[in-house]
C-alpha cells in the first residue's frame, strides 16, 4: 500500500468510526463472551447486524452461511471466529463488486458522460463537486452541466463546488428546461475534447412521474448528440435514511432504465454502515463511492476489501 493510499485508507477509517465501534465492538464482546456458534450465538449475531442496518435477507443469508461453515470448519481462537465472520461479510459482495477501481482510468472515447440523479437533501451537489474534484486530480479535463433548472439554488452551489474543484460549469439561468441545459454541456464537452462531463439533475419528488419523465428526456436530448450517452448513470443516497434510500433507487432505475453505480454519502454520519451489505446483496447495483466526511477529498472509490476491513480489523 503506497503512502497516498494509505492516507485514503486512514480517512476511511476515520469516516467509519461510528460503524466500527457500533458492529466490530458488538461482534467482539459476542465472540469473547460465546466462544462457540450455537443457537443463542447466531441468534444475538443476528440481532446485531439487523441494527446495523444489514437488512433480513442478507443477514438471513449469511447466517445461514455460519451456520454451514461451523458444521465443517475448526475454530479455536476469538480471531478464528472473528475471520470466519468477516469472510462470510465479504462474500456477500462477490456478486457486484465495482469495475470502476479508480478515478485515473483510460478514457477510449471522450467525453465519458455521467448522469448524476437523487433526491433533494442527499448531498448531490457536494458528490458532483467532490467527483469533479477527483477526475480533475487524476489529471481530467472536467465540465459540470446543471441540469437542475427547477432550483435557483442548485445553480449558485453547483457554481461553488465547480470553483472549488477549479472546473468549468455550463449552465443556463434562463431557461427552465433541463433538457437544453444537458445538450449544452454535451455539446460543449465536444467541442472543447473535455474528458469528463457531470450532469446534474433535478431532485423533488413531490411530482414523481413529472420528475421521471424529465429525466427520461434529458437523456433523450443527450443522445441527440452521442448516442448511447450517459457512460454512467450514479444515484446519490444519503446512508442514513435506510430502507427509503434503497426504495429511492428502485424509482429511479425503473424510470431510466438503469443505475449503474450508487454514490453513498454521509456515511462518516451514521453507525448502521451495514447498509452498503445491504444494497450489494438486495439491489446488485455496485457502490461505486462514498462519502466519509465533508472536504472535498473525502468522496471514495468503494473497495469491500477496505470497508471490510476499516470496520472490522482491530
Amino acid at each position: 500500500m503506497s503512502f497516498l493510499d494509505k492516507i485514503g485508507f486512514g480517512k476511511l477509517k476515520v469516516g467509519l468510526t461510528k460503524t466500527k465501534d457500533d458492529l466490530f465492538g458488538k461482534i467482539s464482546r459476542l465472540v469473547t463472551a460465546k466462544k462457540k456458534i450455537d443457537d443463542d450465538f447466531l441468534q444475538q449475531l443476528e440481532e446485531i447486524f439487523l441494527s446495523s442496518d444489514f437488512g433480513y435477507d442478507t443477514v438471513e443469508t449469511i447466517i445461514n452461511n455460519i451456520k454451514e461453515r461451523a458444521k465443517s470448519d475448526k475454530y479455536e481462537t476469538d480471531e478464528e471466529l472473528n475471520v470466519l465472520i468477516n469472510d462470510e461479510i465479504k462474500k456477500i459482495f462477490t456478486v457486484s463488486t465495482s469495475s470502476f477501481r479508480t478515478f485515473d482510468f483510460n478514457i477510449h472515447k471522450k467525453p465519458f458522460v455521467i448522469m448524476v440523479v437523487g433526491v433533494n437533501g442527499v448531498g448531490k451537489t457536494t458528490s458532483i463537486g467532490k467527483l469533479a474534484h477527483n477526475f480533475k486530480k487524476a489529471g481530467k479535463s472536467v465540465l459540470i452541466g446543471s441540469a437542475d433548472t427547477f432550483r435557483a439554488a442548485a445553480n449558485e452551489q453547483l457554481e461553488i463546488w465547480a470553483k472549488r474543484a477549479g472546473v468549468d460549469i455550463i449552465q443556463n439561468p434562463s431557461t427552465k428546461d433541463p433538457a437544453s441545459v444537458a445538450y449544452d454541456s454535451v455539446s460543449a464537452a465536444v467541442s472543447r475534447n473535455a474528458d469528463v462531463l457531470i450532469i446534474d439533475t433535478a431532485g423533488r419528488l413531490h411530482n414523481k412521474s413529472h420528475l421521471m419523465e424529465e429525466l427520461k428526456k434529458v437523456k433523450r436530448v443527450m443522445q441527440k448528440v452521442i448516442p448511447d450517452t450517459p457512460n454512467e448513470t450514479f444515484i446519490v443516497i444519503d446512508a442514513t435514511t435506510g430502507q427509503n434510500g434503497l426504495n429511492q433507487v428502485k424509482e429511479f432505475a425503473n424510470a431510466l432504465g438503469e443505475v449503474t453505480g450508487i454514490i453513498l454519502t454521509k456515511l462518516d454520519g451514521t453507525a448502521k454502515g451495514g447498509i452498503v451489505v445491504k444494497i450489494n446483496n438486495e439491489l446488485k447495483i455496485p457502490v461505486r463511492f462514498i462519502g466519509v466526511g465533508e472536504q472535498i477529498d473525502d468522496l471514495q472509490v468503494f473497495d469491500s476489501d477496505d470497508f471490510i476491513k476499516a470496520v472490522f480489523e482491530k
